[in-house]
């Protein structure tokens, strides 16, 4: 979203090739051949972002039962990590232990049940020590010593591992899911995208939690249509994107989009991803709350964590080439940070969620419109309405 030129930055992307996925919606631009899905107007249901009921349903069979992105991995970067993590509404630990392996654990000491790891920041550490009765973990789960052992007489330590929930980490991203058996393929198709990002390798810049007392949808839908862009964002990104073509498609339950302009693609080598950032936006939308949106000099993942049908916890992570060497790079990136996080995320998608929730609660209106270029609305909630009656 931010069009600043990366020539004084110490390290531009390096030069990756696009998926065919990304080729071909850059090329349906380029070649005018990017079409409105539907020609139609839809509407969704306002009891969708009001009924505390309908955002039970959701939350138990979206958020507590499908695979969904937890943190980039760049917010572990080293083997030795741990971090807690308690937004999705159960207590959670991530782990990257000694051979580098991410792992998601319950925050929970296998003796007496007492929270495993305090605070909230990432911290270093080869063992996890309960603050109780100092049994001891390492940070793959393993039970790893703990005093007095012959008080607890033919204790099998092999037994008494922490409780692991199942994960992944792919395309620099570590998902996890609530549910055995759960399926992560759609994850890992997607993940080539991010991949050809090269989001593995990134520096996590800046992370901030928002309380949004908004609908999580509400959330969704303003990075699922261009119809606001030049208007709300008039004052911020809006310029960039004036006059832009829309192209979009589905891998799986997830959404991705790219919008770019023409006048801008003449005798780009859309093969070449660091080319082709710098005139074309992505941004995914990855089932159920997960944002991911790359500027042609860096990356933001923001992950919804509903916690009411009028709350939503927004955690966003920017993600940068390295870490700042100068005062210089240092100031870019602080000035990139304040105009998405601070300015167009905060300050207009997240407040205009905020003020749509006050609207819809009042009744005013008993279902959204949508015009042509709001379909990914409709589309949204297609896919939605599909999972809660699975």
């Amino acid at each position: 979203m931010n069009r600043a030129t990366t020539q004084d930055l110490p390290r531009e992307f390096p030069s990756l090739e696009p998926t065919a996925g990304q080729l071909a919606l850059a090329e349906s631009i380029r070649d005018g051949e990017a079409q409105r899905p539907v020609d139609t107007i839809g509407t969704v249901p306002a009891g969708r972002y009001t009924s505390p009921d309908h955002f039970a349903k959701e939350k138990a069979a979206l958020f507590d039962k499908l695979p969904q992105v937890l943190a980039p991995s760049a917010l572990l970067p080293e083997p030795g990590m741990v971090v807690p993590h308690d937004d999705t509404g159960r207590p959670l630990l991530i782990t990257r232990d000694s051979e580098g392996v991410a792992h998601v654990f319950l925050n929970v000491c296998q003796h007496r049940g007492t929270r495993l790891v305090e605070g909230k920041d990432v911290q270093c550490a080869k063992r996890m020590v309960c603050p109780y009765h100092a049994w001891t973990y390492k940070l793959d789960g393993k039970l790893l010593a703990l005093p007095r052992p012959e008080t607890f007489p033919g204790l099998d330590k092999s037994e008494h591992s922490l409780v692991e929930l199942p994960s992944l980490e792919t395309g620099g991203m570590i998902w996890f899911a609530s549910v055995e058996g759960a399926d992560f393929s759609h994850a890992k198709a997607i993940s080539t995208d991010f991949d050809a990002f090269g989001m593995g390798d990134l520096h996590l810049f800046r992370r901030k939690t928002h309380q949004v007392k908004g609908n999580w949808k509400l959330i969704m839908d303003a990075f699922l249509e261009s119809y606001h862009v030049t208007r709300l964002h008039a004052n911020t990104i809006g310029p960039f994107f004036k006059d832009g073509i829309t192209s979009g498609d589905m891998v799986g339950p997830h959404l991705r989009s790219a919008v770019g302009r023409l006048e801008e693609m003449e005798n780009v080598d859309l093969n070449d991803m660091a080319a082709m950032r710098r005139v074309i936006t992505f941004a995914y939308q990855l089932f159920p709350g997960t944002i991911v949106v790359p500027s042609p000099d860096y990356v933001n993942i923001m992950v919804l964590m509903p916690q009411a049908h009028n709350h939503t916890i927004v955690e966003d992570f920017m993600l940068i080439p390295e870490e700042p060497k100068t005062e210089k790079a240092l100031d870019h990136w602080e000035r990139s940070w304040k105009l998405l996080d601070g300015g167009v995320f905060a300050n207009e998608d997240f407040r205009a969620a905020e003020l749509g929730q006050q609207g819809l609660e009042s009744g005013a209106i008993t279902e959204l419109t949508m015009g042509t270029l709001e379909s990914g609305i409709a589309r949204f909630d297609a896919i939605v309405q599909e999972h809660l009656s699975a």
